[in-house]
Protein backbone atom coordinates (compact mmCIF):
# COMPACT_ATOMS: atom_id res chain seq x y z
CA UNK A 1 0.00 0.00 0.00
CA UNK A 2 1.39 3.37 -1.06
CA UNK A 3 -0.53 6.48 -0.04
CA UNK A 4 -0.32 10.09 -1.10
CA UNK A 5 0.85 12.55 1.53
CA UNK A 6 -2.71 13.79 1.94
CA UNK A 7 -4.09 10.28 2.37
CA UNK A 8 -1.34 9.37 4.84
CA UNK A 9 -1.97 12.37 7.10
CA UNK A 10 -5.76 12.18 7.07
CA UNK A 11 -5.91 8.40 7.38
CA UNK A 12 -3.81 8.54 10.52
CA UNK A 13 -5.87 11.31 12.10
CA UNK A 14 -9.04 9.40 11.28
CA UNK A 15 -7.77 6.13 12.75
CA UNK A 16 -7.36 4.40 9.40
CA UNK A 17 -4.50 2.31 8.04
CA UNK A 18 -1.30 4.05 6.88
CA UNK A 19 1.86 2.84 5.18
CA UNK A 20 4.40 4.80 7.23
CA UNK A 21 4.80 7.61 9.72
CA UNK A 22 3.92 10.98 8.11
CA UNK A 23 6.17 14.06 8.20
CA UNK A 24 4.22 17.29 8.49
CA UNK A 25 3.18 20.04 10.88
CA UNK A 26 0.31 21.90 12.45
CA UNK A 27 2.46 25.00 12.81
CA UNK A 28 4.26 27.49 10.61
CA UNK A 29 6.91 26.10 8.30
CA UNK A 30 7.74 29.07 6.08
CA UNK A 31 11.43 29.41 5.21
CA UNK A 32 13.64 32.19 3.93
CA UNK A 33 14.45 29.92 0.99
CA UNK A 34 10.78 29.89 0.02
CA UNK A 35 10.49 33.65 0.40
CA UNK A 36 13.53 34.24 -1.81
CA UNK A 37 12.23 31.86 -4.46
CA UNK A 38 9.01 33.86 -4.71
CA UNK A 39 10.63 37.25 -4.27
CA UNK A 40 8.32 38.13 -1.37
CA UNK A 41 8.95 40.23 1.72
CA UNK A 42 7.60 38.56 4.86
CA UNK A 43 5.49 41.52 6.10
CA UNK A 44 3.52 41.48 2.85
CA UNK A 45 2.31 37.86 2.98
CA UNK A 46 0.20 38.27 6.13
CA UNK A 47 -2.46 40.37 4.45
CA UNK A 48 -2.45 38.82 0.97
CA UNK A 49 -4.25 35.49 0.51
CA UNK A 50 -2.51 34.62 -2.76
CA UNK A 51 0.97 35.32 -1.41
CA UNK A 52 0.17 33.46 1.81
CA UNK A 53 -0.94 30.39 -0.14
CA UNK A 54 2.01 30.50 -2.54
CA UNK A 55 4.48 30.74 0.33
CA UNK A 56 2.81 27.95 2.30
CA UNK A 57 3.05 25.68 -0.74
CA UNK A 58 6.82 26.09 -1.00
CA UNK A 59 7.52 23.80 1.94
CA UNK A 60 5.98 20.92 0.02
CA UNK A 61 7.40 21.97 -3.32
CA UNK A 62 10.96 22.52 -2.05
CA UNK A 63 11.31 19.82 0.58
CA UNK A 64 8.53 17.28 0.11
CA UNK A 65 6.89 18.32 3.38
CA UNK A 66 3.53 16.56 3.64
CA UNK A 67 1.34 19.59 4.33
CA UNK A 68 0.66 23.23 3.68
CA UNK A 69 -0.21 25.36 6.72
CA UNK A 70 -1.55 28.91 7.04
CA UNK A 71 -1.31 31.49 8.57
CA UNK A 72 2.29 32.17 9.63
CA UNK A 73 1.78 34.42 12.67
CA UNK A 74 0.00 34.35 16.04
CA UNK A 75 -2.02 37.54 15.76
CA UNK A 76 -5.12 36.67 13.70
CA UNK A 77 -7.45 35.92 16.62
CA UNK A 78 -6.16 38.81 18.72
CA UNK A 79 -6.72 41.24 15.84
CA UNK A 80 -10.27 39.99 15.40
CA UNK A 81 -10.91 40.91 19.03
CA UNK A 82 -9.44 44.41 18.77
CA UNK A 83 -5.65 44.17 19.15
CA UNK A 84 -3.31 46.09 16.85
CA UNK A 85 -0.58 44.09 15.09
CA UNK A 86 2.93 45.19 14.19
CA UNK A 87 3.98 43.48 10.94
CA UNK A 88 7.44 45.14 11.00
CA UNK A 89 7.04 46.61 7.52
CA UNK A 90 10.20 48.71 7.84
CA UNK A 91 12.47 45.92 9.10
CA UNK A 92 14.69 44.24 6.51
CA UNK A 93 15.39 40.98 8.34
CA UNK A 94 12.55 38.55 8.98
CA UNK A 95 10.50 39.14 12.12
CA UNK A 96 7.22 37.51 13.05
CA UNK A 97 4.36 39.96 13.69
CA UNK A 98 3.57 40.81 17.30
CA UNK A 99 0.80 42.60 19.17
CA UNK A 100 1.67 46.24 19.78
CA UNK A 101 -1.62 47.36 21.34
CA UNK A 102 -3.76 45.26 23.69
CA UNK A 103 -7.54 45.12 23.37
CA UNK A 104 -8.30 44.61 27.07
CA UNK A 105 -6.92 46.97 29.71
CA UNK A 106 -8.88 46.01 32.84
CA UNK A 107 -10.15 42.85 34.44
CA UNK A 108 -13.61 44.43 34.34
CA UNK A 109 -13.56 43.83 30.57
CA UNK A 110 -12.92 40.07 30.83
CA UNK A 111 -16.59 39.19 30.40
CA UNK A 112 -17.68 42.25 28.41
CA UNK A 113 -15.10 42.75 25.64
CA UNK A 114 -16.86 43.00 22.27
CA UNK A 115 -16.92 40.05 19.89
CA UNK A 116 -17.66 40.72 16.20
CA UNK A 117 -20.96 39.26 15.12
CA UNK A 118 -19.62 38.41 11.66
CA UNK A 119 -16.31 36.69 12.39
CA UNK A 120 -15.94 35.55 8.79
CA UNK A 121 -15.31 39.14 7.69
CA UNK A 122 -13.41 40.31 10.78
CA UNK A 123 -9.72 41.24 10.74
CA UNK A 124 -7.59 38.98 8.56
CA UNK A 125 -9.93 35.99 8.73
CA UNK A 126 -10.87 36.52 5.04
CA UNK A 127 -7.17 36.39 4.15
CA UNK A 128 -6.67 33.03 5.90
CA UNK A 129 -9.87 31.69 4.34
CA UNK A 130 -8.70 32.82 0.90
CA UNK A 131 -5.31 31.20 1.42
CA UNK A 132 -6.89 27.89 2.48
CA UNK A 133 -9.09 27.88 -0.62
CA UNK A 134 -6.16 28.67 -2.92
CA UNK A 135 -4.06 25.91 -1.37
CA UNK A 136 -6.89 23.42 -1.85
CA UNK A 137 -6.96 24.35 -5.54
CA UNK A 138 -3.17 24.47 -5.92
CA UNK A 139 -1.92 21.35 -4.09
CA UNK A 140 -4.90 20.06 -2.10
CA UNK A 141 -5.01 16.81 -4.07
CA UNK A 142 -1.43 16.03 -2.99
CA UNK A 143 -1.08 17.24 0.59
CA UNK A 144 -3.32 18.01 3.54
CA UNK A 145 -4.04 21.70 4.08
CA UNK A 146 -3.82 22.65 7.75
CA UNK A 147 -4.46 25.66 9.92
CA UNK A 148 -4.21 26.51 13.59
CA UNK A 149 -5.87 28.50 16.33
CA UNK A 150 -4.24 30.24 19.28
CA UNK A 151 -5.93 28.62 22.27
CA UNK A 152 -7.79 30.51 25.03
CA UNK A 153 -5.11 31.10 27.67
CA UNK A 154 -2.42 32.07 25.15
CA UNK A 155 -4.91 34.30 23.37
CA UNK A 156 -5.88 35.93 26.67
CA UNK A 157 -2.21 36.79 27.16
CA UNK A 158 -2.27 38.67 23.86
CA UNK A 159 -5.45 40.55 24.66
CA UNK A 160 -4.44 41.55 28.21
CA UNK A 161 -1.19 42.16 30.08
CA UNK A 162 0.38 38.73 30.52
CA UNK A 163 1.89 39.32 33.96
CA UNK A 164 -1.45 40.52 35.28
CA UNK A 165 -3.17 37.54 33.69
CA UNK A 166 -0.89 35.12 35.53
CA UNK A 167 -1.59 36.87 38.84
CA UNK A 168 -5.33 36.85 38.27
CA UNK A 169 -5.18 33.17 37.32
CA UNK A 170 -4.38 32.50 40.97
CA UNK A 171 -6.30 35.32 42.65
CA UNK A 172 -9.47 35.31 40.55
CA UNK A 173 -9.55 31.98 38.80
CA UNK A 174 -13.32 32.02 38.29
CA UNK A 175 -13.16 35.34 36.45
CA UNK A 176 -10.29 34.20 34.24
CA UNK A 177 -12.16 30.95 33.59
CA UNK A 178 -15.19 32.88 32.37
CA UNK A 179 -12.97 34.83 29.99
CA UNK A 180 -11.38 31.66 28.64
CA UNK A 181 -14.81 30.14 28.09
CA UNK A 182 -15.86 33.16 26.00
CA UNK A 183 -12.66 32.87 23.99
CA UNK A 184 -13.33 29.16 23.44
CA UNK A 185 -16.66 30.07 21.85
CA UNK A 186 -14.92 32.51 19.50
CA UNK A 187 -12.36 29.89 18.49
CA UNK A 188 -15.05 27.30 17.81
CA UNK A 189 -16.74 29.73 15.44
CA UNK A 190 -13.44 30.45 13.69
CA UNK A 191 -12.74 26.72 13.38
CA UNK A 192 -16.04 26.23 11.58
CA UNK A 193 -15.19 29.05 9.17
CA UNK A 194 -11.83 27.46 8.37
CA UNK A 195 -13.37 24.01 8.02
CA UNK A 196 -15.95 25.36 5.59
CA UNK A 197 -13.13 26.97 3.61
CA UNK A 198 -11.59 23.53 3.16
CA UNK A 199 -9.07 23.06 5.99
CA UNK A 200 -8.27 19.36 6.34
CA UNK A 201 -7.05 19.52 9.95
CA UNK A 202 -6.66 22.06 12.73
CA UNK A 203 -4.05 22.45 15.44
CA UNK A 204 -5.03 24.12 18.73
CA UNK A 205 -1.93 25.86 20.08
CA UNK A 206 -1.90 26.56 23.80
CA UNK A 207 1.73 27.72 23.87
CA UNK A 208 1.37 29.91 26.96
CA UNK A 209 0.07 27.21 29.29
CA UNK A 210 3.40 25.57 30.02
CA UNK A 211 4.28 23.91 33.31
CA UNK A 212 7.17 26.37 33.56
CA UNK A 213 4.49 28.87 34.60
CA UNK A 214 1.36 26.98 35.62
CA UNK A 215 1.12 23.98 37.92
CA UNK A 216 -0.64 20.77 36.81
CA UNK A 217 -3.43 21.66 39.26
CA UNK A 218 -3.96 25.05 37.63
CA UNK A 219 -3.85 23.41 34.22
CA UNK A 220 -6.56 20.95 35.22
CA UNK A 221 -8.91 23.52 36.73
CA UNK A 222 -8.32 26.51 34.43
CA UNK A 223 -6.79 25.46 31.11
CA UNK A 224 -8.32 22.03 30.48
CA UNK A 225 -12.07 22.88 30.54
CA UNK A 226 -12.01 25.33 27.59
CA UNK A 227 -9.73 22.96 25.66
CA UNK A 228 -12.19 20.14 26.21
CA UNK A 229 -14.99 22.41 25.00
CA UNK A 230 -13.07 23.29 21.84
CA UNK A 231 -12.03 19.76 20.94
CA UNK A 232 -15.52 18.40 21.59
CA UNK A 233 -16.84 20.98 19.12
CA UNK A 234 -14.14 20.16 16.57
CA UNK A 235 -14.95 16.47 16.85
CA UNK A 236 -18.62 17.25 16.31
CA UNK A 237 -17.62 19.20 13.17
CA UNK A 238 -15.63 16.15 12.07
CA UNK A 239 -12.46 18.13 11.44
CA UNK A 240 -9.34 16.22 12.55
CA UNK A 241 -7.68 18.12 15.38
CA UNK A 242 -4.47 18.22 17.41
CA UNK A 243 -3.59 19.87 20.72
CA UNK A 244 -0.12 21.41 20.97
CA UNK A 245 1.51 22.71 24.14
CA UNK A 246 5.09 23.96 24.38
CA UNK A 247 7.67 23.27 27.04
CA UNK A 248 8.28 20.33 29.37
CA UNK A 249 4.83 18.74 29.19
CA UNK A 250 5.41 15.43 30.97
CA UNK A 251 3.69 16.66 34.14
CA UNK A 252 0.50 17.41 32.19
CA UNK A 253 0.62 14.94 29.31
CA UNK A 254 -2.13 12.81 30.84
CA UNK A 255 -4.29 15.93 31.17
CA UNK A 256 -3.52 16.88 27.57
CA UNK A 257 -4.78 13.45 26.63
CA UNK A 258 -8.06 14.23 28.42
CA UNK A 259 -8.70 17.26 26.21
CA UNK A 260 -10.28 15.01 23.59
CA UNK A 261 -8.08 15.84 20.57
CA UNK A 262 -7.33 13.27 17.89
CA UNK A 263 -3.63 13.70 18.68
CA UNK A 264 -1.35 15.65 20.97
CA UNK A 265 1.79 17.51 19.91
CA UNK A 266 4.87 17.96 22.09
CA UNK A 267 8.24 19.62 21.66
CA UNK A 268 11.80 18.53 22.29
CA UNK A 269 11.61 19.14 26.05
CA UNK A 270 9.11 16.32 26.37
CA UNK A 271 10.57 12.97 27.47
CA UNK A 272 8.82 10.64 25.01
CA UNK A 273 9.80 7.46 26.81
CA UNK A 274 8.11 8.78 29.95
CA UNK A 275 5.14 9.98 27.91
CA UNK A 276 4.57 6.50 26.52
CA UNK A 277 4.85 5.06 30.03
CA UNK A 278 2.19 7.48 31.24
CA UNK A 279 -0.38 7.35 28.41
CA UNK A 280 0.49 4.18 26.52
CA UNK A 281 0.66 3.72 22.77
CA UNK A 282 -2.98 4.17 21.79
CA UNK A 283 -2.82 7.98 21.82
CA UNK A 284 -1.31 9.63 18.75
CA UNK A 285 1.65 11.79 19.80
CA UNK A 286 3.33 14.12 17.31
CA UNK A 287 6.68 15.90 17.61
CA UNK A 288 9.28 16.35 18.94
CA UNK A 289 12.18 17.75 16.95
CA UNK A 290 13.95 20.94 17.98
CA UNK A 291 12.59 23.55 15.58
CA UNK A 292 15.64 25.83 15.78
CA UNK A 293 18.87 24.04 16.65
CA UNK A 294 18.23 20.98 14.52
CA UNK A 295 17.39 22.88 11.36
CA UNK A 296 19.58 25.97 11.64
CA UNK A 297 22.73 24.84 13.47
CA UNK A 298 23.02 21.07 13.20
CA UNK A 299 24.13 18.83 10.35
CA UNK A 300 22.14 16.59 8.02
CA UNK A 301 23.45 13.62 9.99
CA UNK A 302 22.17 15.15 13.23
CA UNK A 303 18.73 15.56 11.68
CA UNK A 304 18.56 11.93 10.62
CA UNK A 305 19.65 10.77 14.07
CA UNK A 306 16.98 12.93 15.72
CA UNK A 307 14.29 11.52 13.46
CA UNK A 308 15.34 7.94 14.17
CA UNK A 309 15.43 8.62 17.92
CA UNK A 310 11.95 10.14 17.86
CA UNK A 311 10.61 7.16 15.90
CA UNK A 312 12.30 4.70 18.25
CA UNK A 313 10.70 6.44 21.23
CA UNK A 314 7.19 6.14 19.83
CA UNK A 315 6.42 9.35 17.94
CA UNK A 316 3.51 8.82 15.52
CA UNK A 317 4.20 11.76 13.19
CA UNK A 318 7.47 13.57 12.78
CA UNK A 319 7.01 17.31 13.02
CA UNK A 320 9.02 20.10 14.63
CA UNK A 321 8.00 21.00 18.16
CA UNK A 322 7.26 24.58 17.10
CA UNK A 323 7.32 26.72 13.96
CA UNK A 324 10.34 25.87 11.82
CA UNK A 325 12.88 28.66 12.14
CA UNK A 326 12.74 30.57 8.83
CA UNK A 327 16.53 30.47 8.39
CA UNK A 328 16.41 26.66 8.34
CA UNK A 329 18.97 25.05 6.05
CA UNK A 330 17.16 23.57 3.03
CA UNK A 331 19.29 20.42 3.23
CA UNK A 332 18.27 19.90 6.86
CA UNK A 333 14.55 20.16 6.14
CA UNK A 334 14.99 17.74 3.24
CA UNK A 335 16.94 15.41 5.52
CA UNK A 336 14.01 15.27 7.94
CA UNK A 337 11.58 14.31 5.18
CA UNK A 338 13.97 11.78 3.65
CA UNK A 339 14.71 10.15 7.01
CA UNK A 340 11.00 9.63 7.62
CA UNK A 341 10.62 8.14 4.14
CA UNK A 342 13.57 5.84 4.85
CA UNK A 343 12.69 4.67 8.35
CA UNK A 344 9.02 5.53 8.82
CA UNK A 345 7.48 2.28 7.60
CA UNK A 346 9.68 0.06 9.76
CA UNK A 347 9.16 2.16 12.88
CA UNK A 348 5.41 2.35 12.34
CA UNK A 349 5.12 -1.43 12.18
CA UNK A 350 7.28 -1.76 15.31
CA UNK A 351 5.18 0.82 17.14
CA UNK A 352 1.97 -1.00 16.22
CA UNK A 353 3.39 -4.20 17.63
CA UNK A 354 4.31 -2.39 20.86
CA UNK A 355 0.77 -1.00 21.13
CA UNK A 356 -0.74 -4.46 20.81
Amino acid sequence: MTLTSRERVLNQLQGKEIDRVPCYSGMGNVTVTGLKQLGYRFPHVHSDAEKMANLAATSHELYGYECAVVPFDFCVEAEVLGCIMNAYEDVEHLLYPTIKEKAIHSEDEFTTFPIPEDLASAGRVPVVVGAIRRLKEKIGDKVAVGTYLIAPFTLAGQLFDLDQLFKLSFKKQKLVGEMLDRLADVLIRLAEIYRNAGADYLNVREMGATTDILSPRSFKTLILPPLQKIHAALNAMEIPNILHICGATNAIVSLMNEAGADAISVEAKNDMLKTRQDIGFETLVFGNLDAYKLFVLDSVEDVEKAVVTALEQGIDAIWPGCDIWPEAKPENVKAMVEAVEKYGAEKWVRKQKSAS
